[in-house]
């Protein structure tokens, strides 16, 4: 159900927009600017602080439960932003492998974040209008995300696949040409009569591929605290936004980071568990049609008690990697 009129979500597109443009104005120079750590916590300070100044709008204007949707934006931008985070360590990994010098690694970043925007906002509308015509999707949402972070334990550095291997990477590479030099900030470069893609536009591809995967986490995850589709959509987008300038501070410390994936995996787990939790109907009804007499109750985990365990999660996993990375500094 659709709570805000037209306006206001072509407004929302419209101030992204214009925080795109400033975002690229004032953090993303053109020409070999190498991003400092200095210059990214400013900006990532001055992205938390604008997302902060959107919930007090959203509880002090919200037509409806305005204080209980501020509290479900700031669940999902804080679930949204921490997986982000190891989202980012693949980007990391990802410029490694295709040697993407850090000067020109916020071009990449600008246009993966613009791409991931569009993606989402799809994703997310998608999400929001099966969930609403379908409402027992929810259950399929909780049993994946137990699944992917399940995953998080067990997955294996060692295991990762060769991101040239991408195969929306081989197929455009069917189509269209490549050179293996760098050029620069350059994503395209003509050689005669011929137009090349670059290894800086094919680490862009992959980026974007790998952001499909990452929602098909994230986007599950905050409708675990919010079926309002603009809260969803905006928490998203917000946590996205000031992804470049995180990028660049969380690359210095990546080593002081080794146990937030187990942070993540309990905080899906635990958003996995509330979905279901509150899916007590369809899962009695399912016993019921095996034959099992279940009474599994309704239980329903307040916004502020999930916000709490999540921000309590994400900080015990960053306070206990970076308390045993610490010493192997020296």
């Amino acid at each position: 159900m659709d709570i805000l009129p037209f306006w206001a979500w072509l407004l929302f597109y419209v101030l992204v927009f214009i925080m795109l443009i400033a975002d690229l104005k004032m953090f993303g120079k053109k020409g070999e600017h190498e991003v400092s750590i200095k210059e990214a916590l400013k900006m990532t300070g001055i992205w938390i602080g604008v997302s902060l100044v959107f919930c007090a709008g959203i509880y002090f204007l919200y037509p409806v439960e305005s204080h209980e949707k501020a509290m479900e934006f700031l669940a999902g931008y804080l679930i949204e932003k921490s997986l982000s985070m190891d989202n980012l360590f693949v980007f990391l990994m990802l410029f490694s492998f295709f040697g993407v010098d850090r000067k020109y690694q916020h071009e990449v970043l600008f246009w993966g974040i613009f791409g991931a925007l569009v993606l989402r906002s799809i994703f997310i509308f998608a999400g929001a209008a099966m969930v609403e015509q379908f409402e027992w999707v929810l259950g399929l949402f909780g049993l994946f995300l137990l699944y992917t972070g399940s995953k998080m334990f067990s997955h294996s550095e060692e295991a990762e696949s060769d991101p040239s291997q991408n195969i929306i990477v081989r197929l455009f590479k069917k189509f269209f040409p490549v050179t293996d030099q760098m050029h620069g900030e350059k994503f395209f470069i003509k050689e005669g009569t011929k137009r090349l893609a670059t290894p800086l536009f094919i680490t862009l591809l992959v980026i974007e591929t790998t952001d499909v995967a990452f929602a098909v986490d994230s986007i599950p995850a905050v409708f675990s605290v919010s079926r309002d589709p603009f809260i969803v959509l905006t928490s998203n987008i917000f946590a996205i936004l000031g992804l470049r300038a995180l990028y660049f501070a969380l690359a210095a410390v990546a080593k002081y980071f080794t146990y937030l994936k187990y942070g993540l995996g309990v905080i899906l787990i635990f958003v996995g568990i509330k979905m279901l939790l509150a899916m007590n109907e369809y899962i009695n009804a399912g016993a019921a049609w095996l034959g099992y007499d279940l009474h599994m109750p309704h239980i329903e985990i307040p916004t502020v008690w999930s916000l709490v365990f999540i921000f309590g999660t994400l900080i015990l996993s960053m306070g206990l990697s970076y308390a045993i990375s610490k010493p192997n500094k020296n």
